[in-house]
């Protein structure tokens, strides 16, 4: 999914003259917490609402370093460089300029994490299992292959080294909602199985809640 598939032109920009107090209510009246700035029709940078309370009350122009951001997005880019910029700035929208940096539009925060959840999967149905290996036995191949084995397959896959232990973490998304025997086919190869999340978890607790009501009917 590229950055064009979720752009958003219906929200406004500032200019690089405006004042403060014109930015922050143009922000609570599209409840965000960013705004792009633009100088001569060319896009110069972001501001924060937090950083332009401080610029209100010292009177700094926008142009200051202190509160316009040059961060920017290409629209031909992957959907999830956005991603990365939005959560390592902590965004709530980001600017989508072209090479000419003229503002395209922006990406909001909350767009993107639907975005994410289509791009994991989490629509379709299926279990999740999460396991843990290190690096020397990390094989996509043989983790396929033990799907496989049991009649499923994997439908998504991702990964990610623990800083703490250097273990790989293994996320698995599977095409069925029972994976008790794949859980087993794992453990026998010696894969760490953290947790899952299929039918039997909720299974087994709607069982053990109706134990429970017999249990308190028959007192």
């Amino acid at each position: 999914m590229l950055v064009s598939q979720l752009l958003n032109t219906s929200f406004p920009s500032l200019n690089i003259a405006d004042k403060a107090s014109f930015a922050l209510q143009l922000m609570d009246d599209y409840d965000v917490l960013h705004l792009p700035v633009l100088s001569e029709d060319k896009f110069v940078g972001i501001v924060a609402k937090d950083d332009l309370l401080d610029a209100e009350e010292a009177d700094i122009h926008l142009s200051n370093p202190e509160v316009l951001k040059k961060i920017s997005v290409k629209s031909e880019e992957h959907f999830l460089n956005a991603l990365k910029l939005i959560s390592n700035q902590d965004l709530s929208l980001l600017p989508v300029v072209n090479e000419q940096m003229e503002l395209l539009g922006v990406v909001l925060s909350k767009e993107l994490i639907k975005a994410v959840s289509l791009f994991l999967g989490m629509e379709e149905k299926g279990a999740v299992i999460v396991l843990e290996t290190d690096k020397r036995n990390f094989s996509f191949g043989e983790l396929s292959r033990l799907v496989e084995t049991n009649d499923s397959y994997i439908t998504q896959l991702n990964t990610y080294t623990e800083a703490g232990t250097g273990m790989v973490i293994i996320t698995l998304k599977i095409n069925k909602i029972e994976v008790s025997d794949i859980v087993a086919t794992f453990q026998r190869y010696d894969y760490v199985v953290r947790y899952y999340f299929g039918e039997e978890e909720y299974a087994n607790e709607l069982k053990e809640n109706y134990n429970h009501l017999i249990s308190y009917l028959n007192m």
